[in-house]
């Protein structure tokens, strides 16, 4: 997914940042509301992580905002205040769900999954196909029986296409997502992760689109 972090906290939002990547997302990190609208202006996110106090103005109301202009995109809204008063607000506001500082960046990763897969963002967590069997929230597959080790980048290319299986994805989306997790793009990047992934796990499990991209196939 193409996460927009709204977090004016260098360390936090370094780390949230560093650990959402790895799970295989793209991730532009805003500093305060200004930017975050700046980048929502040319950017269609499939989810944001909004702190609350922010340098520029209260993320509450920017969900509100966001609501307003008929935005469906989930929120979840993180941030030290514990109140349940204040869970209410960002509830009622529109967020999606509510995570108290400081917390577990394994139970945001398992929150932004959940999110994301209630907002039909991700299909079931496992495939099986014939002799494959893919589980995305453990980054696990097993082929005829046997474990299939992918690279991290391996993974987030196949994890791109997981995301909208039967659905063509770019080849444009696939380069954004890993230049997002620093990698260097040169022309044919994306086909060569491509071709590495078909050797593992079966060159008829994904399909060229010619002058589009590439689609999971799922049957």
């Amino acid at each position: 997914m193409h996460i927009l972090l709204v977090e004016d906290d260098k360390d936090l939002g370094s780390a949230v940042r560093e650990n959402t990547m790895a799970d295989g997302h793209a991730v532009d990190w805003a500093k305060d509301l200004s930017e975050a609208r700046g980048y929502a202006s040319v950017v269609s996110y499939e989810l944001v992580l909004l702190d609350i106090h922010l340098p520029d103005g209260n993320g509450i109301d920017y969900v509100r905002e966001m609501r307003r202009r008929l935005e469906s995109t989930p929120v979840i809204i993180v941030t030290a205040r514990d109140q349940v008063s204040d869970r209410i607000k960002g509830l009622n506001a529109g967020a999606a769900d509510y995570l108290v500082k400081p917390f577990d960046l394994g139970e945001l990763s398992a929150r932004i999954h959940a999110v994301a897969r209630s907002h039909g963002q991700f299909p079931e967590p496992m495939y099986s196909v014939g002799t494959l069997s893919i589980h995305s929230a453990e980054r696990r597959v097993v082929r005829d029986g046997q474990t299939v080790y992918l690279t991290a980048r391996e993974w987030t290319v196949l994890n791109c296409l997981l995301c909208r299986p039967r659905t063509v994805v770019s080849k444009a989306k696939i380069e954004d997502v890993l230049f997002s997790l620093g990698s260097e793009i040169e022309s044919n990047t994306v086909e060569v992760y491509v071709s590495r992934i078909r050797k593992k796990i079966g060159a008829d499990r994904i399909a060229t689109v010619r002058g589009f991209g590439y689609r999971f196939v799922v049957t």
